[in-house]
């Protein structure tokens, strides 16, 4: 009398209809696995989101990945510098694709409060950035609004029409 019957019961006659291209993006936007890139304060916050209290593992995107070979998600988190920005367009390079990008917090997605000549204006230069994260430090529900964003953005791609990722 457990669910194992009832399921048995229900798949008996059941057919689910839906197209390829509906069911991979359903499959993507359920495993984001972020490749993490915490410059400065906002790391602190990004890490802050994976604790109980805000728990990013109901997304699928529990696992932060070390290398960008397995991951599909770049969170750059806080002041990108210009000595910075060469590993960062090569761990985006050496991701695989399809791939998404996050600027968390203001110093990621414009310079912030640094308006100077070592510091790069924004990831955008750099590489494409995908969903900008406001504030500074962004609280970790800001993140996961964020990671919405980006699971609503791969659920209604096209598969044949997927952008060039040229900045």
């Amino acid at each position: 009398m457990g669910i194992e019957n009832k399921l048995t019961k229900f798949a008996e006659g059941s057919v689910l209809v839906t197209s390829l291209e509906k069911l991979i993006n359903w499959g993507r936007s359920n495993s984001v696995w972020p490749c993490t890139f915490g410059l400065a304060c906002c790391a602190l916050e990004m890490i802050a989101t994976s604790l109980s209290d805000f728990d990013i593992s109901r997304f699928g995107s529990e696992v932060f990945r070390p290398s960008p070979r397995q991951s599909d998600l770049l969170i750059v988190a806080g002041t990108l510098t210009k000595k910075m920005s060469v590993m960062v367009k090569r761990i985006y390079d050496q991701m695989a694709d399809p791939k998404w990008v996050i600027a968390m917090g203001s110093c990621a997605s414009c310079g912030g409060v640094f308006q100077s000549y070592a510091v790069v204006q924004g990831v955008d230069q750099i590489i494409p950035v995908d969903v900008y994260i406001p504030g500074c430090p962004p609280r970790p529900e800001t993140l996961l609004a964020g990671l919405m964003k980006i699971q609503e953005k791969i659920r209604t791609e096209k598969l044949d029409q997927r952008p060039d990722h040229t900045p």
